[in-house]
């Protein structure tokens, strides 16, 4: 792979199995979306941008949720209109996302989710850092016709090396408060201990996934390392494809879109309670807060695996005050805002906190990569 190319984050296909009648999947099962469905919350009103190989937008589990698209490959001529999927990949992360219930097929996480498809790689999975950077400036400015715009970005890819010019495009989506959603890789040695890195999952302001199997155990393929925010369901995923088909792939490109389908859950509840949209760094400590820790072998290791059956009331932040000691609500909330910069931390170490709570502050900001851990360590159970 070239220095400058990206590539899709999806191991090996599995072996395509037969429509069923929107079939609720083990995966979807498993980090438990129903609690947010029964509640009413099933992404509508929620944009999401898909960086990836396209879409078949014409499959039946999709073609309702589609609000948008772009070509940004030389793929179809070049022609902007056309971001047909020629390798499922893309096609597949849109099912495990935002599936329609249809009685037909599968169901997504967020079955009433829209999808804007931004087509950034080619049939054979690669793609250049110019188009993804083009693809996310692109999302950061998209208005709909009813002047949507978009929430979340996800992207089931990655490159060797950091480029300065996708981290500040990134930077840029964050501070427009658009969470940014994507894979960690999948050069993992089976060895949790040892650290694999790709970009742009490498960024401290993305939500970095990695992937687990059906025993919550950390995928063999997955890359591990303390920007891995979140981990959910990667092996054997089930999800739409071309043809109208079905297919199981794995990868953490297969992890990425469960927490991305959440974040849309999450987006519309919270819009629904506040009427208001929640700040990137807000929406990132709400899906912190629906995880459930899980050790690591022996050792005093975890990790935070999406787990949408836990209830979480949302705070109303507006009138929040500082008080003269730091609470664990606010440690958090500081180690939130510090992921965007680091003005918030400042603020924290103003105030008349304890020795061992300006201690521990400094030590988040020395640290910042294992901060979300130290901190859900520190505040779970979460109020």
């Amino acid at each position: 792979m070239k220095d400058n190319e990206i590539t899709l984050l999806a191991v090996p296909r599995f072996l395509e199995e037969e429509q069923m009648n929107d079939e609720i999947t083990n995966n979807i099962t498993s980090i438990n979306a129903k609690n947010f469905w029964v509640q009413g919350y099933k992404g509508k009103g929620v944009v999401v941008a898909i960086l990836d190989t396209g879409c078949n937008s014409h499959h039946i589990d999709l073609k309702d949720r589609l609000i948008g698209g772009y070509n940004f490959t030389k793929e179809f001529n070049g022609d902007v209109t056309i971001f047909d999927d020629l390798d499922g990949h893309g096609t597949h992360v849109a099912g495990i996302i935002g599936a329609s219930f249809n009685d037909t097929g599968i169901v997504g996480v967020a079955p009433e989710v829209s999808l804007l498809v931004l087509k950034v790689l080619e049939s054979n999975g690669v793609g250049n850092v110019d188009s993804l950077v083009k693809a996310i400036n692109y999302a950061i400015n998209w208005r709909g016709l009813n002047n949507e715009r978009v929430d979340i970005i996800s992207m089931s890819l990655g490159l060797r090396t950091s480029k300065d010019s996708l981290h500040n495009a990134i930077k840029q989506a964050i501070k427009s408060d658009i969470a940014v959603v994507v894979a960690s890789g999948n050069e993992g040695d089976d060895n949790f201990f040892t650290a694999e890195y790709s970009y742009p999952a490498g960024y401290e302001e993305v939500i970095a996934v990695g992937a687990v199997d059906k025993n919550n155990r950390v995928a063999n393929f997955s890359n591990t390392n303390k920007q891995v925010d979140i981990y959910a369901p990667g092996v054997s995923i089930k999800s739409t494809f071309l043809n109208g088909d079905f297919t199981n792939l794995s990868g953490t490109s297969m992890a990425v879109p469960h927490v991305t389908g959440a974040l849309a859950l999450l987006i519309n509840k919270y819009e629904n309670l506040t009427n208001s949209r929640p700040t990137e760094s807000d929406l990132f400590k709400y899906l912190m807060q629906h995880t459930t820790r899980v050790l690591i072998g022996d050792y005093e290791e975890a990790i935070s695996i999406l787990n949408l059956s836990i209830d979480v009331g949302i705070e109303d932040d507006s009138s929040e005050q500082f008080e003269n000691t730091l609470d664990q609500s606010l440690l958090l909330k500081c180690f939130c805002e510090a992921r965007r910069s680091q003005a918030f931390f400042t603020q924290c170490l103003k105030e008349n906190s304890t020795e061992d709570e300006r201690e521990f502050l400094i030590s988040l900001i020395q640290e910042s990569a294992s901060a979300a851990m130290h901190i859900k360590n520190l505040c779970q159970p979460f109020k």
